[in-house]
């Protein structure tokens, strides 16, 4: 059984979350830790749940979701892995963060990318790859289905969907890759997002505004 483990970092509000089971291994996905007190309260929490991370995610690789990539590869020798369409967009975040008034410590760049589908593994747990572009050219979802929930980063949103005017973003590819991969889940699924807080696919088919 995966448990969730879910934090909220930088000035975009961002949630990182860390993924583990009963073998002690676990994964962070998304670390958007801006500064050494939110670099803190990461890894004093895997310290005293007594964790061993063995594997960084990134759903996609915009500035929010890659602030801590340099920090987790400091700690604990992960380099990320995502989509390879993501890798351009990870090489960018230099040339801006700076113009946005933001600290940015480089990212390492993937040994491993990972493929449009498939699974990723850690102790006794698998997550299935979800290839669903649009908010950003590349971007995937990890689908934990014996445990009915997703780690949807910024695709699907409570009553709302990632935005589609960054570069790479598609507003109709991000819709209709939220209707034929994300609601052809089970109804109970929760959806953990990278902004704001939980919903479920249900809900969502049933009341978000954008895929009426």
């Amino acid at each position: 059984m995966i448990t969730l483990k879910q934090f909220t970092f930088n000035p975009y509000n961002e949630n990182t979350y860390v993924l583990y089971d009963e073998t002690g291994e676990c994964v962070i996905i998304d670390p958007g830790m801006y500064d050494g007190a939110e670099q803190n309260i990461l890894a004093g929490w895997i310290r005293e749940t007594k964790l061993n991370p063995v594997l960084l995610l990134n759903t996609h690789c915009h500035l929010d979701h890659v602030f801590g990539n340099k920090f987790v590869f400091d700690t604990w020798g992960l380099k990320p892995q995502f989509h390879k369409g993501e890798l351009y967009i990870l090489q960018a975040v230099p040339g801006y963060a700076p113009q946005m008034g933001l600290n940015y410590e480089l990212s390492p760049e993937p040994e491993v990318f990972l493929e449009e589908t498939g699974t990723v593994t850690f102790g006794n747990s698998e997550l299935e790859l979800i290839f669903a572009p649009g908010h950003s050219p590349a971007h995937l979802c990890f689908y934990a289905k014996e445990d009915k929930f997703l780690v949807g980063g910024d695709v699907l949103f409570y009553s709302s969907i990632g935005r589609t005017d960054l570069p790479g973003g598609n507003h109709q590819q991000l819709i209709d890759n939220i209707r034929e991969k994300l609601f052809i889940l089970p109804d109970n699924v929760e959806v953990f997002p990278g902004h704001g807080h939980l919903t479920t696919i249900g809900y969502e088919k049933r009341n978000n505004p954008f895929l009426k």
